[in-house]
Protein backbone atom coordinates (compact mmCIF):
# COMPACT_ATOMS: atom_id res chain seq x y z
CA UNK A 1 0.00 0.00 0.00
CA UNK A 2 1.46 3.13 -1.07
CA UNK A 3 2.45 5.74 2.31
CA UNK A 4 0.84 9.23 1.54
CA UNK A 5 2.71 12.36 3.25
CA UNK A 6 5.95 11.22 5.83
CA UNK A 7 5.08 11.32 9.01
CA UNK A 8 7.92 12.82 11.20
CA UNK A 9 9.77 9.48 13.05
CA UNK A 10 8.61 10.64 16.28
CA UNK A 11 5.04 10.59 15.08
CA UNK A 12 4.82 7.55 13.39
CA UNK A 13 6.37 5.06 16.19
CA UNK A 14 3.63 6.90 18.31
CA UNK A 15 1.92 4.49 21.39
CA UNK A 16 -2.50 4.94 20.45
CA UNK A 17 -3.73 6.61 23.46
CA UNK A 18 -6.56 3.90 24.18
CA UNK A 19 -10.07 5.59 25.36
CA UNK A 20 -12.24 3.11 27.54
CA UNK A 21 -14.04 1.12 25.33
CA UNK A 22 -17.92 2.22 24.63
CA UNK A 23 -20.50 0.16 25.97
CA UNK A 24 -22.39 -0.03 22.35
CA UNK A 25 -19.09 -1.39 21.30
CA UNK A 26 -19.16 -4.25 23.79
CA UNK A 27 -22.80 -4.96 23.01
CA UNK A 28 -22.18 -5.50 19.12
CA UNK A 29 -18.80 -7.67 19.93
CA UNK A 30 -20.62 -10.30 22.30
CA UNK A 31 -23.66 -9.92 21.20
CA UNK A 32 -25.31 -8.80 24.63
CA UNK A 33 -27.83 -5.61 25.32
CA UNK A 34 -28.10 -3.08 28.27
CA UNK A 35 -24.21 -3.14 28.97
CA UNK A 36 -22.88 -0.27 31.16
CA UNK A 37 -19.33 2.01 30.74
CA UNK A 38 -17.15 1.51 33.76
CA UNK A 39 -14.46 2.20 31.63
CA UNK A 40 -13.19 6.19 31.66
CA UNK A 41 -13.96 7.36 35.12
CA UNK A 42 -17.04 9.43 33.61
CA UNK A 43 -18.92 10.95 36.24
CA UNK A 44 -22.76 8.97 35.92
CA UNK A 45 -24.50 12.31 36.13
CA UNK A 46 -25.59 14.85 33.46
CA UNK A 47 -24.26 18.27 34.79
CA UNK A 48 -26.16 19.81 37.73
CA UNK A 49 -28.70 22.12 36.60
CA UNK A 50 -27.65 25.52 36.55
CA UNK A 51 -24.61 24.44 34.68
CA UNK A 52 -26.85 22.78 32.21
CA UNK A 53 -28.78 25.60 31.92
CA UNK A 54 -25.54 28.05 31.19
CA UNK A 55 -24.65 25.33 28.64
CA UNK A 56 -27.89 26.09 26.53
CA UNK A 57 -27.45 29.52 26.79
CA UNK A 58 -23.98 29.71 25.44
CA UNK A 59 -24.91 27.36 22.82
CA UNK A 60 -27.42 29.85 21.34
CA UNK A 61 -24.23 32.81 20.75
CA UNK A 62 -21.81 29.57 19.10
CA UNK A 63 -21.88 32.22 15.74
CA UNK A 64 -19.01 33.77 17.54
CA UNK A 65 -15.32 32.90 18.91
CA UNK A 66 -15.16 32.31 22.42
CA UNK A 67 -12.35 34.64 24.24
CA UNK A 68 -9.11 33.21 23.38
CA UNK A 69 -8.22 33.68 26.84
CA UNK A 70 -10.99 32.92 28.94
CA UNK A 71 -10.67 35.79 31.21
CA UNK A 72 -13.76 35.59 33.38
CA UNK A 73 -13.28 31.85 33.94
CA UNK A 74 -9.68 33.16 34.66
CA UNK A 75 -10.59 35.84 37.32
CA UNK A 76 -13.55 32.92 38.65
CA UNK A 77 -11.37 30.40 39.45
CA UNK A 78 -8.65 32.67 40.54
CA UNK A 79 -11.30 34.47 43.52
CA UNK A 80 -12.24 30.44 44.28
CA UNK A 81 -8.97 29.45 44.61
CA UNK A 82 -7.43 32.34 46.38
CA UNK A 83 -5.08 33.36 44.20
CA UNK A 84 -4.14 35.88 41.52
CA UNK A 85 -5.42 36.19 38.19
CA UNK A 86 -1.78 36.09 36.48
CA UNK A 87 -1.56 32.38 38.48
CA UNK A 88 -3.96 30.38 36.08
CA UNK A 89 -4.75 29.29 33.18
CA UNK A 90 -6.77 27.30 31.66
CA UNK A 91 -6.49 25.16 28.24
CA UNK A 92 -8.36 22.20 26.31
CA UNK A 93 -9.09 19.84 29.63
CA UNK A 94 -5.81 19.66 31.67
CA UNK A 95 -4.74 17.02 28.87
CA UNK A 96 -4.50 19.80 26.67
CA UNK A 97 -2.24 21.50 29.33
CA UNK A 98 -0.06 18.57 29.90
CA UNK A 99 0.47 19.12 25.73
CA UNK A 100 1.40 22.73 25.86
CA UNK A 101 3.32 21.76 29.18
CA UNK A 102 6.02 19.49 26.70
CA UNK A 103 5.55 22.23 23.99
CA UNK A 104 6.47 25.29 26.14
CA UNK A 105 9.88 23.13 28.00
CA UNK A 106 10.63 19.92 26.14
CA UNK A 107 13.20 20.04 23.24
CA UNK A 108 14.44 16.90 21.51
CA UNK A 109 16.59 14.64 23.87
CA UNK A 110 15.59 16.43 27.06
CA UNK A 111 14.18 14.44 29.91
CA UNK A 112 10.77 13.53 31.26
CA UNK A 113 10.65 11.90 34.30
CA UNK A 114 7.16 10.57 36.02
CA UNK A 115 6.61 6.96 37.98
CA UNK A 116 5.24 4.31 35.89
CA UNK A 117 2.15 2.55 35.77
CA UNK A 118 0.56 5.79 35.50
CA UNK A 119 -1.55 8.53 32.94
CA UNK A 120 -1.02 7.15 29.35
CA UNK A 121 -0.57 10.29 27.31
CA UNK A 122 2.63 11.36 29.83
CA UNK A 123 4.42 8.81 27.18
CA UNK A 124 2.44 9.47 24.48
CA UNK A 125 3.40 13.61 24.79
CA UNK A 126 6.54 12.79 25.66
CA UNK A 127 7.53 11.12 22.34
CA UNK A 128 5.64 14.10 20.32
CA UNK A 129 8.16 16.61 21.21
CA UNK A 130 11.01 14.03 21.06
CA UNK A 131 11.86 14.12 24.60
CA UNK A 132 13.20 11.34 26.51
CA UNK A 133 11.07 9.41 28.73
CA UNK A 134 12.66 8.07 32.30
CA UNK A 135 10.11 6.21 34.12
CA UNK A 136 10.86 4.78 37.88
CA UNK A 137 8.97 1.83 38.99
CA UNK A 138 5.73 2.28 41.52
CA UNK A 139 6.18 0.68 45.08
CA UNK A 140 3.49 -1.47 46.16
CA UNK A 141 1.30 0.67 43.49
CA UNK A 142 2.48 4.13 44.99
CA UNK A 143 4.97 6.76 43.83
CA UNK A 144 9.04 6.27 45.48
CA UNK A 145 9.14 10.14 45.20
CA UNK A 146 12.98 9.01 46.82
CA UNK A 147 13.04 7.19 43.26
CA UNK A 148 11.75 9.54 41.38
CA UNK A 149 13.53 12.71 42.73
CA UNK A 150 17.48 10.40 42.27
CA UNK A 151 15.98 10.29 38.39
CA UNK A 152 15.89 13.97 37.99
CA UNK A 153 19.06 15.44 36.29
CA UNK A 154 20.28 18.23 34.88
CA UNK A 155 18.45 17.51 31.85
CA UNK A 156 15.33 16.89 33.18
CA UNK A 157 12.66 19.65 32.21
CA UNK A 158 9.23 18.36 33.27
CA UNK A 159 8.34 16.01 36.35
CA UNK A 160 4.54 14.48 36.11
CA UNK A 161 3.07 13.79 39.05
CA UNK A 162 -0.64 12.19 38.85
CA UNK A 163 -2.42 12.71 42.58
CA UNK A 164 -4.33 10.55 42.79
CA UNK A 165 -2.78 8.32 40.31
CA UNK A 166 -4.75 6.99 37.55
CA UNK A 167 -5.25 3.72 37.07
CA UNK A 168 -4.08 2.98 41.43
CA UNK A 169 -5.57 5.65 43.06
CA UNK A 170 -2.81 6.28 45.12
CA UNK A 171 -2.47 9.51 46.06
CA UNK A 172 0.64 11.85 47.46
CA UNK A 173 0.59 14.62 50.41
CA UNK A 174 1.37 18.15 50.58
CA UNK A 175 4.00 17.26 52.85
CA UNK A 176 5.75 14.72 50.75
CA UNK A 177 5.19 16.64 47.60
CA UNK A 178 7.18 19.59 49.57
CA UNK A 179 9.97 17.67 50.40
CA UNK A 180 9.98 16.45 46.86
CA UNK A 181 10.26 19.96 45.41
CA UNK A 182 13.14 20.62 47.97
CA UNK A 183 15.14 18.29 46.28
CA UNK A 184 14.56 19.04 42.70
CA UNK A 185 15.81 22.09 41.16
CA UNK A 186 14.00 25.08 39.95
CA UNK A 187 15.46 24.54 36.48
CA UNK A 188 12.75 21.30 36.47
CA UNK A 189 8.68 22.42 36.02
CA UNK A 190 7.14 19.57 38.41
CA UNK A 191 3.52 19.01 37.74
CA UNK A 192 1.19 18.12 40.06
CA UNK A 193 -2.08 16.77 38.04
CA UNK A 194 -4.44 16.75 40.01
CA UNK A 195 -7.59 15.08 37.81
CA UNK A 196 -9.08 13.37 40.38
CA UNK A 197 -8.62 16.09 43.12
CA UNK A 198 -12.29 16.48 44.02
CA UNK A 199 -12.39 12.90 45.32
CA UNK A 200 -8.95 12.98 46.98
CA UNK A 201 -8.40 12.71 51.16
CA UNK A 202 -9.01 16.61 52.44
CA UNK A 203 -6.09 15.53 55.33
CA UNK A 204 -3.44 15.20 52.87
CA UNK A 205 -3.50 18.46 52.12
CA UNK A 206 -3.92 21.33 48.85
CA UNK A 207 -0.90 21.90 47.06
CA UNK A 208 -2.08 25.13 45.67
CA UNK A 209 -1.74 26.19 48.77
CA UNK A 210 0.60 23.91 50.78
CA UNK A 211 3.16 23.25 47.99
CA UNK A 212 2.83 26.43 45.10
CA UNK A 213 3.70 28.99 47.29
CA UNK A 214 7.38 27.45 48.77
CA UNK A 215 8.20 26.09 45.24
CA UNK A 216 7.39 28.04 42.32
CA UNK A 217 9.18 25.50 40.29
CA UNK A 218 5.10 23.78 41.04
CA UNK A 219 2.57 24.13 38.82
CA UNK A 220 -1.08 22.04 39.94
CA UNK A 221 -3.47 20.47 36.73
CA UNK A 222 -7.31 20.05 37.59
CA UNK A 223 -10.27 19.62 35.40
CA UNK A 224 -13.90 20.12 34.96
CA UNK A 225 -14.11 16.21 33.12
CA UNK A 226 -14.88 14.48 36.34
CA UNK A 227 -16.28 15.85 39.93
CA UNK A 228 -18.30 18.25 37.59
CA UNK A 229 -19.75 16.31 34.79
CA UNK A 230 -17.89 18.18 31.92
CA UNK A 231 -15.85 15.82 30.34
CA UNK A 232 -17.60 16.55 26.98
CA UNK A 233 -16.86 19.74 26.81
CA UNK A 234 -13.15 19.69 27.81
CA UNK A 235 -11.79 22.55 29.83
CA UNK A 236 -9.16 22.28 32.63
CA UNK A 237 -6.91 25.17 34.46
CA UNK A 238 -3.56 24.80 35.40
CA UNK A 239 -2.22 27.02 39.00
CA UNK A 240 1.37 27.91 38.98
CA UNK A 241 3.95 30.75 39.09
CA UNK A 242 3.00 33.93 36.82
CA UNK A 243 6.46 33.55 34.32
CA UNK A 244 5.75 30.08 33.78
CA UNK A 245 1.70 30.97 33.38
CA UNK A 246 3.28 33.41 30.67
CA UNK A 247 4.90 30.71 28.75
CA UNK A 248 2.16 28.05 28.66
CA UNK A 249 -0.13 30.64 27.61
CA UNK A 250 1.87 30.96 24.49
CA UNK A 251 1.34 27.30 23.54
CA UNK A 252 -2.63 27.65 23.99
CA UNK A 253 -3.53 27.21 19.95
CA UNK A 254 -6.57 29.99 19.23
CA UNK A 255 -9.69 29.55 21.29
CA UNK A 256 -9.30 26.10 22.78
CA UNK A 257 -11.35 26.28 25.40
CA UNK A 258 -15.09 27.24 23.39
CA UNK A 259 -17.43 29.12 24.24
CA UNK A 260 -19.70 26.60 25.89
CA UNK A 261 -16.76 24.94 28.17
CA UNK A 262 -16.25 28.11 29.22
CA UNK A 263 -19.64 28.96 30.46
CA UNK A 264 -20.18 25.62 31.48
CA UNK A 265 -17.22 25.66 33.98
CA UNK A 266 -18.25 29.06 35.31
CA UNK A 267 -21.77 27.92 36.19
CA UNK A 268 -19.98 24.63 37.84
CA UNK A 269 -17.86 26.71 40.25
CA UNK A 270 -20.71 28.89 41.17
CA UNK A 271 -22.38 25.60 41.64
CA UNK A 272 -19.77 24.16 43.81
CA UNK A 273 -22.03 23.42 47.13
CA UNK A 274 -24.12 21.21 44.84
CA UNK A 275 -20.78 19.35 42.79
CA UNK A 276 -19.49 18.66 46.51
CA UNK A 277 -22.52 16.50 47.26
CA UNK A 278 -22.28 14.49 44.47
CA UNK A 279 -18.81 13.89 45.08
CA UNK A 280 -19.70 12.97 48.62
CA UNK A 281 -21.82 10.36 47.42
CA UNK A 282 -19.38 8.67 44.70
CA UNK A 283 -16.46 8.74 47.48
CA UNK A 284 -19.56 7.02 49.69
CA UNK A 285 -20.18 4.55 46.43
CA UNK A 286 -16.32 3.91 46.49
CA UNK A 287 -15.80 2.75 49.43
CA UNK A 288 -18.40 0.71 49.34
CA UNK A 289 -17.74 -1.15 46.52
CA UNK A 290 -13.88 -1.33 48.32
CA UNK A 291 -15.97 -2.77 51.74
CA UNK A 292 -17.44 -5.41 49.48
CA UNK A 293 -14.07 -6.37 47.23
CA UNK A 294 -12.35 -7.03 50.42
CA UNK A 295 -15.23 -9.08 51.93
CA UNK A 296 -15.32 -10.83 48.60
CA UNK A 297 -11.23 -11.70 49.15
CA UNK A 298 -10.64 -9.87 45.92
CA UNK A 299 -7.56 -7.76 45.68
CA UNK A 300 -7.55 -4.05 45.25
CA UNK A 301 -5.73 -0.66 45.38
CA UNK A 302 -7.63 1.63 48.28
CA UNK A 303 -8.20 4.48 45.96
CA UNK A 304 -9.23 7.70 46.03
CA UNK A 305 -10.37 9.05 42.54
CA UNK A 306 -13.67 7.86 41.19
CA UNK A 307 -12.22 4.46 40.39
CA UNK A 308 -10.64 1.04 42.21
CA UNK A 309 -7.94 -0.62 40.83
CA UNK A 310 -7.49 -4.48 40.98
CA UNK A 311 -4.12 -5.74 40.09
CA UNK A 312 -4.48 -8.73 38.37
CA UNK A 313 -1.22 -9.42 36.35
CA UNK A 314 -1.38 -12.43 34.01
CA UNK A 315 -5.34 -12.96 34.63
CA UNK A 316 -6.23 -9.20 33.80
CA UNK A 317 -7.35 -10.00 29.98
CA UNK A 318 -9.32 -13.05 31.21
CA UNK A 319 -11.36 -11.08 33.70
CA UNK A 320 -11.72 -8.13 31.73
CA UNK A 321 -13.42 -10.04 28.99
CA UNK A 322 -15.32 -12.30 31.76
CA UNK A 323 -16.95 -9.19 32.70
CA UNK A 324 -17.57 -7.59 29.35
CA UNK A 325 -19.52 -10.88 28.25
CA UNK A 326 -21.23 -10.17 31.48
CA UNK A 327 -22.18 -6.52 30.17
CA UNK A 328 -19.91 -4.75 32.22
CA UNK A 329 -17.22 -2.61 30.67
CA UNK A 330 -14.09 -1.89 32.68
CA UNK A 331 -10.54 -0.24 31.63
CA UNK A 332 -7.84 -3.32 31.15
CA UNK A 333 -3.51 -2.71 31.10
CA UNK A 334 -2.96 -6.16 30.47
CA UNK A 335 -0.59 -7.81 31.83
CA UNK A 336 -1.28 -5.41 34.88
CA UNK A 337 -4.99 -5.08 36.07
CA UNK A 338 -8.02 -3.47 35.71
CA UNK A 339 -9.06 -0.44 36.57
CA UNK A 340 -13.38 0.11 37.28
CA UNK A 341 -14.77 3.52 37.33
CA UNK A 342 -17.17 4.31 40.42
CA UNK A 343 -20.93 4.38 38.69
CA UNK A 344 -24.38 4.77 39.94
CA UNK A 345 -25.14 2.40 42.93
CA UNK A 346 -26.79 0.69 40.72
CA UNK A 347 -24.08 0.27 38.33
CA UNK A 348 -21.80 -0.57 41.03
CA UNK A 349 -24.05 -3.38 42.20
CA UNK A 350 -23.98 -5.02 38.84
CA UNK A 351 -20.39 -4.98 38.55
CA UNK A 352 -19.74 -6.32 41.77
CA UNK A 353 -22.67 -9.46 40.67
CA UNK A 354 -21.27 -10.15 37.86
CA UNK A 355 -17.46 -10.55 39.48
CA UNK A 356 -19.02 -12.76 41.58
CA UNK A 357 -19.37 -14.45 38.36
CA UNK A 358 -15.45 -14.47 37.49
CA UNK A 359 -12.36 -15.89 39.07
CA UNK A 360 -10.94 -12.45 39.87
CA UNK A 361 -9.20 -13.55 43.64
Amino acid sequence: MTTAGRPRPAVDALPAYRPGKDAAQAEEEHGISDAIKLASNENPWPPVPTVATAIAEAAAGVNRYADHRASVLRAELARSLSVDAEQVTVGCGSVGLLQQLCLTYVDPGDEVVYPWRSFEVYPVFTQLVGGRAVTVPLREHAFDLDAVADAVTDRTKLVFLATPNNPTGTSVSSDDLNRFADRVGPGTVIVIDEAYREFNDAALGDPVTDVLPNHPHTVVLRTFSKAHGLAGLRVGYMVGSPPVVEAVDKTLFPFAVNAIAQAAAIAAIAADAEVAERVDVLRAERDRVASALGSDGNTFVASEGNFVWMPLGDRTDDVYIALEKLGVVTRPFSGEGIRVTIGTADQNDRFLAALSNVDAR
